[in-house]
């Protein structure tokens, strides 16, 4: 299988909107969880989330054109420029090979629900004409290959909370099989409203901490009382390695293996073993050639759940045997909240960045360990390490799966 390197990156997230201002948020700890400003949440059982501030459309898009777009397309049109500019891919002929594919969990279920109410309202002849590309998940994709002119295999992946790594391990699919030489993939999303956050307070997966918005988010923490909804976007520049050695592009890090399993046991919850996750992390193992004594990092889901920490804790322990106790392990949605299906490939991007600072980011707002978290999850301050290999885990909804094995670039 041919070679697969990361030569770009880009973000657009809670915490920042570039790399380096999302990066140093992480490694500062930095919560960008707050009061909601998109809607009145005054009525609604939670009341907090993690937005995007100061992005403005305009800069990657017309003026037309982003009123035309909604906020998660925006988002997925904006990373996709950063990390291809990033990547410094100039000429047609690259644009021309590139295709690009954006997993994305909900779409513009915001933008669903406001005109649903209009048609109850006013009738159907006040419904959006553009209600669908608004809406459709495949958009993010669609969009960002028309703003950034990539004619290559262009699609979107919809499995929850997993997609942002599942468009990133079949990007690399494509370029390892010789279907493309350069793939931009990656996660966006930005779904809260309040149909969103009542939904998810009736199933009792929300943060209830509205008056301390900054530490709501507490993954593996003994008082975690559940996820903070988040938003935004990241993609990766995936190229195959001598393409990217002609051309003389530089390199942040090799995507050598990567996992996707089903759980096959609940819609929603995991199982408590952790057996899916646990799968996918073994199947990257196994396309990487790595061992579990290999890894340095794990970047974790670690949503903040009790069910979610607790399995993805056992999976852990299960793969990694007593090296489980000496590797270093994260989530960074305590900083960015959990930025549904845009997760994965935000976390892709901090394990990359990871890799090349040699830095471990922490878990912010983990103050009181879990007994059942047993593990090192890297509380409050961030470490310095040198990572040779790393995975990155998402888990959706349905119980999809996806680990990514990135190696440090030699």
């Amino acid at each position: 299988m041919r070679r697969v390197v990361v030569t770009g990156l880009g973000m657009v997230a809670p915490t920042g909107n570039r790399v380096d201002d999302a990066w140093n948020a992480a490694l500062a700890a930095q919560s960008a969880v707050a009061t909601i400003t998109q809607f009145d949440a005054s009525s609604l059982p939670v009341q907090i989330a993690a937005e995007v501030r100061g992005f403005d459309p305009t800069s990657v898009m017309g003026a037309k054109e982003s009123r035309q777009a909604s906020r998660f397309v925006q988002f997925a049109v904006g990373a996709v420029r950063q990390a291809i500019d990033d990547s410094g891919l100039e000429t047609q002929q690259d644009r021309d090979e590139c295709g690009c594919i954006i997993g994305v969990g909900l779409g513009a279920l915001g933008n669903i629900e406001e005109q649903s109410q209009c048609l109850a309202q006013h009738g159907p002849r006040r419904v959006s004409p553009l209600l669908l590309p608004y809406a459709i998940p495949n958009m993010a994709a669609g969009a960002a290959s028309i703003w950034n002119g990539l004619r290559g295999p262009s699609f979107g992946i919809a499995t929850a909370c997993a997609s942002g790594s599942h468009a990133i391990g079949e990007g690399a699919l494509h370029i390892a099989a010789g279907t493309a030489d350069v793939m931009v993939a990656g996660g966006a999303e930005s779904a809260n409203s309040p149909l969103l956050v009542a939904a998810f307070a009736r199933m009792r997966a929300l943060s209830t901490r509205n008056d301390t918005p900054a530490t709501a988010s507490r993954p593996f923490d003994l008082d975690r009382d559940g996820f903070v909804i988040g938003e935004g976007s990241a993609a990766l520049v995936l190229e195959e390695y001598e393409h990217a050695r002609r051309r003389g592009a530089r390199v942040y890090a090799e995507l050598v293996g990567y996992g996707a399993t089903a759980d096959a046991y609940h819609i929603t919850t995991p199982p408590p073993e952790g057996g899916g996750i646990a799968r996918a992390m073994a199947a990257a193992l196994k396309q990487a050639r790595m061992t579990p004594g290999d890894v340095d990092y794990i970047n974790a889901h670690g949503t903040a759940t009790q069910a979610n920490d607790a399995a993805e804790s056992a999976a852990i322990e299960m793969v990694f045997g007593e090296h489980a106790r000496r590797v270093a392990i994260s989530s960074t949605k305590g900083v960015t909240g959990h930025c549904l299906g845009a997760a994965g490939a935000i976390e892709a991007v901090y394990t990359v960045q990871a890799i090349v600072h040699g830095v471990v980011p922490p878990t912010a707002n983990l103050k009181t360990a879990d007994p059942v978290c047993r593990l090192d999850y890297t509380p409050k301050e961030p470490r310095e390490r040198s990572i040779r290999y790393a995975l990155s885990n998402s888990c959706g909804f349905g119980g999809q799966n996806a680990c990514l094995a990135f190696k440090r670039f030699d």
